[in-house]
């Protein structure tokens, strides 16, 4: 599902506004433009920040935000009709604002249980098959531990043991049928339907969504002669492939831990890299990576390895993923743009993506049983996509032949130009003349495939563009989601802060403390939780949350699961928190503000008084934080 981050990070804040009608001027690594919330055609006191995505009017307004903001209030819209128009804009679907049914979610949860007691019937079987628990245990080198951990299971010979089995117990043959578990094929001749079981003799591997809920189930041959080797359950309401990556619910930790993703072709190759102790990754689902499943990912990290298996079709199929791996983790702009808008976009990219291929024809599971720490030093020598695309095209081919040459460059340039960073083209350029033995300068001749699409005028002026991180990225952003999440997860610590603020001499905390519209919404929640007194605190925030930002919620639980136990640390923490990022906006806005002093005596002054009454209550806070972060490290080294 696509999160208000990938919105975010997919609507330049400095287009938006511009398309407003405010004309924008580079100032610095900001834009300067007259406020269009209210009259004021003297001074240019609206200000955009392109790296965190936020605005602010110093003026009139004296109020701020992100782009949700900026749409709520241009458009008088509330925060679900603004998150939709720009999901509109921005591609994205939302799907948490589409409510599920309650007998639509009841019929989903009836289907997830079923699949839980066939994952224990599949499993049963499994251990009463001698012949592929062995192949399990000393073939694939997995333990009864992993077997149990994983849900491994074998469903036996037979066409109709589910119906059999599961239909006595209560399910029908149109759940076994709809959770994919039986296929259906017509009987002219009787006209009549006929089921039978999909899965048969083979090892079952159960396959769940993110958040650990049954979705369906992988199948691994026992006999070498059936075909296909792998088969997944078939496209149900509760499993689709292209949403899910197999063994994220048990990495989704590790991955966070370890900065990094490692994506592999095999379940049985996750497994095994779990077991050995690499628990950082994570399969597709028998195909090529969709940008669905990559979002998944950069929920977590935005570091990621492709781990080719060294057999050509599974080294197609993860290539083929690599334009949907570019595109996923955008940059800024609409998926399946044109060249110029992939370019675009592509300075807007802040992943790294990298491939690592297996050497002497192994695959990952046999890696690790060779030798563990081999796959850590495979893992850290991954290659940038760029250098592993240049290495394969030149792989057996006769780099003396000009015609050769001249198709390598013409596959490899494109990648090289879509690359934000003048010093990594110049690099890559340098190692791509280096390789083909040409001089670079014949590279800049060069017909790179694909279409050259005109791109349309820019409200503001492309040179004064400057290359800016992902508003994800952003510091400000990680804090502010910190804290929300701890307020999230222990609704009653704002209670607590409040008092220590206000013991230091500070306001007590409010919406305007967060920056993002998301989290100012969250917060206001949380403070109505702990101002009643007939739910439980963290009750009532979940059951009052609007529907639009539940995506918003889940990841902040996630980003909190690992929270110190004890209380008093926790809220100190908070507090450090909160005074750094009162200190860091007094510091932007004072910085802002000299600035529209300066122009403001340069034209006449009338609006100069209105600033440096601002730039005093600045300073008066500045001063204040500085005393209570002083007092706070004290306290902490007593």
């Amino acid at each position: 599902m696509a999160t208000i981050d990938d919105i975010k990070s997919k609507i330049d804040i400095v287009d938006l506004v511009s398309e407003a009608g405010v004309k924008l001027r580079h100032a610095g690594r900001n834009y300067t433009g007259f406020c269009p919330f209210h009259d004021n055609k003297h001074t240019p006191a609206f200000v955009v920040w392109p790296e965190s995505g936020t605005w602010r009017c110093f003026g009139q307004c004296n109020e701020g935000g992100d782009i949700f903001k900026f749409v709520m209030k241009r458009d008088g819209l509330d925060f679900k009709d603004a998150l939709q128009k720009l999901a509109d804009r921005a591609g994205v679907k939302i799907e948490s604002l589409q409510r599920e049914a309650p007998q639509v979610k009841e019929a989903h949860e009836r289907l997830r249980l079923l699949l839980e007691d066939v994952l224990i019937y599949y499993r049963t079987h499994l251990f009463n098959n001698k012949e592929v628990l062995t192949y399990l245990r000393e073939k694939r080198k997995i333990n009864d531990t992993t077997i149990e951990t994983f849900g491994l299971g074998y469903a036996p010979h037979g066409y109709d043991n589910l119906l059999k089995h599961f239909v006595p117990k209560g399910y029908t043959q149109q759940e076994l049928i709809d959770v994919g578990l039986l296929t259906v094929r017509e009987d002219d001749a009787q006209q009549i339907k006929r089921t039978n079981d999909k899965f048969r003799n083979r090892i079952m591997i159960p396959i769940r969504d993110e958040t650990g809920k049954m979705a369906g189930f992988g199948a691994r041959i026992v006999d070498p002669n059936d075909i296909p080797k792998f088969l997944n359950s078939p496209e149900t309401p509760i499993f689709t492939k292209g949403h899910i990556l197999y063994g994220l619910d048990r990495a989704r930790k590790p991955i966070r831990m370890a900065d990094q993703a490692v994506i592999v072709e095999g379940y049985l190759d996750v497994i095994a890299l779990h077991q050995a102790g690499y628990e950082n990754v994570v399969s597709p689902m028998g195909t090529a990576l969709t940008e669905d499943q990559l979002r998944l990912l950069k929920k977590s990290t935005r570091r990621i390895v492709l781990a080719l298996d060294p057999d050509t079709a599974g080294q197609k199929a993860v290539l083929h993923g690599l334009d949907a791996a570019r595109s996923a983790m955008d940059r800024e702009g609409e998926l399946g743009f044109d060249a110029r808008g992939l370019l675009r976009n592509e300075a807007r990219l802040q992943a790294d993506l990298r491939v690592a291929s297996m050497p002497d024809d192994l695959d990952p599971d046999e890696i690790v049983a060779r030798d563990k720490d081999e796959w850590k030093r495979l893992i850290e020598n991954a290659k940038p996509i760029v250098t592993h695309v240049m290495d394969s095209l030149a792989a057996g081919q006769n780099l003396n032949d000009a015609k050769v040459k001249n198709q390598i460059a013409a596959q490899v340039l494109p990648l090289i130009e879509d690359l934000p960073n003048a010093m990594e083209r110049d690099t890559y350029r340098q190692a791509l003349a280096r390789m083909l033995r040409v001089d670079e300068s014949v590279l800049a001749g060069t017909q790179a495939q694909g279409p050259v699409v005109r791109h349309r005028p820019r409200a503001v002026d492309r040179s004064q563009r400057v290359v800016t991180p992902l508003v994800a990225l952003n510091p400000t952003l990680r804090i502010e989601s910190y804290c929300i999440g701890v307020l999230f997860r222990k609704p009653a610590l704002l209670y607590r802060l409040d008092r220590k603020l206000q013991e230091s001499g500070l306001s007590a905390l409010a919406v305007e403390d967060f920056e993002y519209t998301d989290h100012q919404l969250i917060f206001g929640v949380i403070r109505l939780a702990v101002e009643q007194d007939e739910k439980d605190h963290h009750q009532y925030v979940m059951s009052h949350l609007p529907e639009s930002i539940n995506d918003v919620s889940l990841d902040l639980l996630a980003q909190t699961e690992q929270l110190d136990p004890v209380d008093d640390k926790l809220l100190e923490e908070l507090l450090a928190r909160f005074i750094d990022l009162r200190r860091a906006n007094a510091m932007l806005n004072m910085n802002q503000l000299r600035f529209l002093q300066e122009d403001e005596q340069q034209q006449g002054g009338a609006n100069l008084k209105t600033y440096q009454e601002q730039a005093m209550q600045f300073m008066r806070l500045l001063h204040s934080l500085d005393q209570a972060k002083r007092k706070l490290t004290l306290r902490r080294q007593e």
